[in-house]
């Protein structure tokens, strides 16, 4: 916003003031003379006043802000990056390259911009930013373990179940739950810490509202790491996903969907599938068996 002409705080009271003398049948020239302002002034306030309702009782200061910038985009390539948007829908990225391919100079920055003005962005200023530390490379069982939420059904006949798998000897262990919430997230890493046979040391999830700050703290404070999945990576939870999918095809849609039968079925389930199933990523062996060859388990 511009800078007014002056520095009095109740220019804008004054400046109506002298509308209604005008109005009350007093001249310009008179009007200037009484409040000490130009006669060209009190016209244009006069003149502004006329299309503004008339219960008002201040004249607002209009902004000395430029209407137009000198480097601002032509109004051809605004359209340009509106209707390649609305084509398909497709991020900045996409957009840009499009542009430059097709024959336009812009850059990212000016896409984005554009997009941004016009509601079109996809950024949202309510969205949690998280740090992505390196990847910690799952030498031992324990060093990664990845977990995620499974939901089965419709929304209001819906079951869930938490999941989580150790990257390095492919040990499962899957809980159902009946609400997916930051407590029974934080609860479901306790448990899994007290039966699995070796310590967590980094636990990953994706960006769920279970996988909260509240989670992170809980499981901070007993000493394990938490890291999020970095963001259009899914490669980053691949390990727990096909686990997931195991869990599904080999167990829950064998079952009745009943939260009594789940806590029944699934403990059998992750028995065999740590126990006996053979897993060719580990060339045929058992998890149990990879986590026994590692003297310090």
């Amino acid at each position: 916003m511009g800078m007014p002409y002056t520095s009095n705080p109740r220019i804008e009271r004054v400046r109506m003031e002298a509308v209604r003398m005008v109005e009350n049948g007093y001249s310009t020239v008179e009007v200037s003379r009484h409040f000490g302002y130009s006669q060209s002034a009190v016209v244009k306030w006069a003149h502004r006043a006329r299309f503004l309702p008339h219960n008002l009782r201040l004249l607002p200061t209009r902004s000395s802000r430029p209407h137009h910038h000198p480097r601002a985009l032509p109004q051809e390539l605004v359209c340009a990056i509106l209707r390649y948007r609305a084509e398909r829908s497709q991020c900045a990225e996409i957009v840009h390259h499009r542009l430059v391919h097709d024959g336009y100079r812009v850059s990212i920055s000016s896409v984005k911009r554009v997009l941004r003005r016009h509601g079109l962005s996809r950024f949202s200023r309510w969205k949690k930013w998280h740090q992505y530390p390196l990847r910690p490379m799952p030498e031992k069982p324990g060093i990664l373990v990845e977990i995620d939420s499974v939901h089965e059904g419709p929304s209001r006949d819906r079951m869930s179940a938490f999941a989580l798998i150790d990257v390095h000897s492919r040990w499962g262990y899957a809980e159902p739950t009946l609400r997916a919430t930051s407590r029974a997230a934080a609860r479901f890493v306790c448990r899994a810490t007290s039966i699995a046979p070796f310590p967590f040391s980094t636990v990953q999830t994706d960006h769920g509202s279970e996988f909260s700050k509240w989670f992170t703290k809980v499981i901070e404070h007993g000493g394990v790491t938490h890291r999020h999945s970095r963001v259009r990576t899914p490669t980053d939870n691949a390990h727990v996903e096909r686990f997931i999918q195991t869990l599904q095809k080999e167990c829950l849609h064998r079952i009745p969907k009943n939260f009594h039968i789940w806590r029944k079925e699934i403990p059998e389930f992750l028995n065999y599938y740590n126990t006996e199933r053979p897993h060719m990523g580990l060339q045929y062996q058992t998890p149990l068996q990879i986590v026994k060859t590692i003297p310090s388990y």
